[in-house]
């Protein structure tokens, strides 16, 4: 089981990735799949609501957990995607409900300044906040952001790797090990269609990282068959992206509307990656200015 899903893990993978990494991430898969996570003794979860803060000193165990460590150096919202994994979490719980713990440990550059993100995105779950980064000291995790996030059986062991809120196909799979589907079966093809996209390079200029920006795209179906908008994923939590979830049928035209708004002055330079049933998925957006 674990190297059928190392397997289709690495395909899932490799189709975002260059060709000269293929033998480097099919290495790292097959090492890691079956490894048994260590978990500091002393771990101490905290949950931020408002103002409260509440801790608890045992995680829950259920029959899958996802583990998920990120240090916070660099871009905090680009890293975090708080938002996207609240949704996630969410469908999770309403749809397996006491079957999926959710560890996030968090390595902070600066911890009052993570606990105000966390606040600010009313985050409440519990987390680790790892000051000493004793979880990646024990466990030795791979300089690889995309690859250190896990699904862990209720044993610990790693039967799926991938972060699931950057990309949908991992998200699929780890849904489908949860639900007991047979992986292979959720990659059935849909039906392809061909689409128009007005641009897939967007510039913003230069403006005042106060100040908020949007700007709208059109997707047209162009094909035979229903346009289906699987998901969208945007690498930092500074975009938004708003669209209809309906198919689109075939001669008719999706908008998009794209929110940027800067949490501090920066030259950016981001990706909006787009999952549909197209023979070129995903399509890939990117989106540049100078917030000053």
């Amino acid at each position: 089981m674990i190297r059928l899903i190392s397997l289709l893990f690495v395909t899932i993978l490799l189709t975002s990735c260059k060709e000269s990494r293929v033998d480097k991430i099919t290495r790292l898969v097959n090492e890691w799949s079956g490894k048994a996570i260590r978990f500091p003794d002393n771990m101490c979860l905290t949950s931020y609501a408002n103002d409260t803060v509440i801790m608890k000193y045992e995680r829950e165990k259920l029959p899958y957990t996802i583990l998920n460590y990120v240090d916070t150096i660099g871009c905090m919202s680009c890293k975090l995607q708080l938002p996207r994994w609240k949704e996630m979490l969410e469908e999770i719980d309403s749809v397996y409900p006491n079957k999926v713990n959710c560890l996030m440990v968090f390595y902070p550059k600066g911890k009052r300044k993570f606990i105000k993100h966390l606040r600010d995105n009313h985050f409440d779950r519990f987390v680790f906040i790892d000051e000493m980064d004793s979880l990646n000291r024990m466990n030795n995790f791979l300089h690889e952001e995309h690859l250190c996030t896990f699904l862990l059986d209720k044993n610990d062991k790693i039967i799926a790797i991938g972060n699931p809120i950057l990309n949908y196909n991992v998200k699929k799979m780890y849904l489908d090990i949860i639900s007991g589907k047979t992986v292979l079966s959720s990659y059935d093809k849909q039906l392809l269609t061909d689409v128009s996209i007005s641009k897939t390079k967007i510039d913003l200029g230069t403006f005042s990282w106060n100040d908020a920006q949007e700007v709208e795209i059109q997707i047209s179906n162009v094909g035979k068959n229903t346009l289906v908008m699987n998901d969208v994923i945007t690498s930092c939590g500074c975009i938004s992206v708003e669209y209809s979830k309906e198919p689109i049928q075939s001669n008719k035209v999706l908008s998009m509307k794209i929110k940027y708004k800067a949490e501090h002055p920066e030259h950016f330079d981001k990706t909006i990656t787009i999952y549909c049933n197209i023979k070129d998925a995903p399509l890939r957006l990117k989106i540049s200015g100078n917030a000053e």
